[in-house]
């Protein structure tokens, strides 16, 4: 069975007709949200950076949302290879433990935590990924606005019912509770316009980086938002994911890097967070042209564990018993390795007809 399945838009397919598909052709590269979904595309991740993009000299643009972030920030990284192999374990094997009566962690006990593992796993190594000779590196973040400007028992929940309300008439007015602020590599333009949402860039900094991508990763009511990020407006940061889930953008490539290649775990590029139940924007538009989506095929998905990606949902399925959800976790991304095998044969020999419609 073929795990891989390829979508382009029409400029992306034009492209890969004429020329095919080589490093120096690539201008972007999206990480979307979607918490231990992205555990998926870190072998392919292993392949690009490690391997086929260490052949081209044009910079790149990064721009991750949530563990996306994550995994662009890893990429900048010198040894990106051994980086990534360490990102899997750590986050295959995370835990926590629960105080007595507690039935799950608190926001509190996850934030503190993954603030010290994010530490520990950057360090002294921040120069590396705000250094990169040529990547370059967008981290994306949602700061609350009105009722969301601060975290509260009763504020919140209000805040991200309006939000919804709102996103529900257009997605443009989802601006007025929540805007999208990029935190990119010092004087590196935004990638892409900024028309769809409300949107400021911060310089992405020494002083601003972990907690630019703790933001990023924040998920409401599972962790606690970050408030007063160095060098940014005052506010409380959410995760990236909210206003950018699978960052549905317009983005802007050159003319020799025209290609914006998405590694992504659907077919389906949702904009936000607060679309996913507005189906009608899922589908593909005019800002996606460019792309080229490298996806599982869903049934192959069907054989990995519970037939299903690994999600957040398997915290709760397995409860105190991680070691169960590690292995299970382990085994979905040992099979992963078959995407960057596929990917790597196709490069190798271009087969058009797999390439399908975004």
């Amino acid at each position: 069975m073929r795990a891989l399945r390829l979508y382009a838009g029409p400029r992306a397919l034009d492209h890969i007709r004429t020329h095919g598909l080589q490093p120096q052709h690539v201008g972007a590269i999206p990480a979307a949200a979607g918490g231990p979904k992205g555990l998926v595309l870190l072998a392919i991740d292993r392949f690009l950076f490690g391997d086929w993009l260490t052949q081209a000299t044009q910079p790149i643009d990064l721009i991750g949302a949530s563990i996306g972030a994550w995994r662009m920030a890893t990429a900048c990284l010198n040894d990106p290879v051994a980086a990534f192999e360490q990102l899997e374990h750590e986050y295959v094997h995370q835990h926590y433990e629960l105080p007595p009566g507690r039935k799950r962690p608190s926001p509190e006990q996850i934030s503190a935590t993954f603030a010290q593992n994010l530490r520990r796993f950057y360090g002294n190594r921040l120069g590396e990924v705000l250094n990169h000779p040529r990547w370059r590196l967008h981290i994306v973040t949602s700061r609350g606005r009105h009722l969301l400007a601060r975290e509260g028992r009763l504020r919140t929940p209000l805040g991200y019912l309006g939000a919804y309300a709102a996103n529900a008439m257009s997605r443009a007015a989802l601006g007025a509770w929540l805007e999208r602020v990029v935190f990119s590599r010092e004087g590196t333009p935004l990638p892409f316009e900024t028309r769809d949402l409300r949107t400021r860039q911060v310089a992405l900094s020494t002083e601003n980086f972990m907690d630019a991508l703790q933001a990023s990763c924040s998920i409401p009511f599972v962790l606690r938002s970050v408030p007063s990020i160095a060098g940014a407006p005052p506010g409380t940061y959410w995760d990236g994911g909210i206003t950018d889930y699978h960052l549905h953008l317009h983005y802007r490539t050159s003319v020799t890097s025209p290609v914006v290649l998405y590694p992504h775990f659907q077919r389906a590029v949702v904009p936000g967070w607060l679309d996913k139940a507005w189906k009608q924007r899922h589908r593909s538009t005019a800002a996606l042209d460019n792309m080229l989506v490298l996806a599982p095929d869903p049934d192959w998905v069907g054989t990995l564990p519970h037939g299903k990606l690994p999600d957040r949902s398997d915290f709760t399925r397995h409860g105190a018993d991680w070691r169960s959800r590690a292995r299970e976790w382990t085994q979905a991304v040992q099979a992963s390795q078959q995407l960057a095998d596929e990917f790597a044969d196709w490069l190798a020999r271009p087969e058009i007809g797999r390439v399908e419609a975004l």
